[in-house]
């Protein structure tokens, strides 16, 4: 099963469906969740942190 990613930045989207997309069912915030740099990374995806990391 793919996973769904999601990328925002400043004119793409507005910040309230960028917070929507970071909490899951309960209100929390998706785990796991890092910073690197700008881009805060929510949730995991091998190739996504593979190409943040390298």
């Amino acid at each position: 099963m793919g996973r769904k990613v999601s990328e925002f930045s400043g004119d793409t989207l507005s910040s309230d469906d960028a917070v929507k997309a970071m909490l899951g069912r309960t209100g929390n915030l998706r785990a796991p969740t890092a910073r690197v740099g700008k881009t805060v990374l929510v949730g995991f995806n091998e190739d996504v942190y593979s190409g943040v990391f390298d």
